[in-house]
């Protein structure tokens, strides 16, 4: 249990990096000559890595047979939404100057902005039901409900891949990490990379799970 403690303790310290980091360069001039931009684009990058990071949990822990992977999925998961939800609020406070009239001008006339938009909406009832008690209160529906995740992270590449242009190099490298968790969720998939595990992990494997 305690190691548990202080693994839990290294993520949330290293999931508060990156925007304790954008904070300090903000104030210290380190997001260089547009740094509005900078912050909008670093901080829907990390959104859209905690989200890729969470979706990678079920298959590494199928892999290594460690279970204490499993205890940060949605912790990661929250730390997406939270770093999409202060993307967001970036573009809508430096860009817009909180005019709603405006956002919504921009979600209609720029379909990488609804993409991405769509995706953020479609997070929200994921986070809001992420606690166990919801988990249990909602049964089957709730694996129902967050099968979505799939769809956002599709959503958040195309929008990312969409913002970016002319420079494609790195984003097709998410994309390629997207269509890889994607496809681990096919069963054949599944039973081919982890034909190693044991008689009880092949059988989860066969029902479904």
């Amino acid at each position: 249990m305690r190691s548990v403690f202080w693994f839990k303790v290294f993520a949330h310290a290293f999931s508060w990096l990156p925007i304790t980091w954008l904070v300090y360069a903000g104030f210290s001039g380190g997001l260089g000559g547009d740094p509005q931009t900078k912050l909008m684009h670093e901080l829907g990058w990390w959104g859209l890595v905690f989200l890729l990071l969470s979706l990678s949990i079920t298959p590494l822990r199928r892999l290594s047979g460690v279970y204490l992977l499993i205890k940060f999925r949605r912790m990661l998961g929250l730390y997406s939404f939270f770093y999409l939800c202060v993307h967001i609020l970036t573009y809508f406070a430096f860009y817009l100057e909180f005019r709603w009239s405006e956002l919504g001008k921009e979600i209609i006339e720029r379909p990488y902005i609804t993409l991405g938009f769509l995706a953020w909406l479609l997070m929200i009832p994921l986070a809001i039901t992420s606690t166990k008690s919801f988990q249990r209160r909602l049964g089957r529906k709730w694996a129902a409900l967050h099968k979505l995740v799939y769809t956002i992270a599709a959503l958040g590449l195309v929008h990312y891949i969409w913002q970016s242009k002319s420079d494609l190099n790195e984003p097709l490298i998410y994309v390629a990490w997207g269509i890889l968790l994607m496809l681990l969720r096919v069963k054949k998939w599944r039973r081919f990379l982890f034909w190693r595990q044991d008689p009880s992990h092949l059988e989860q494997l066969k029902k479904g799970s």
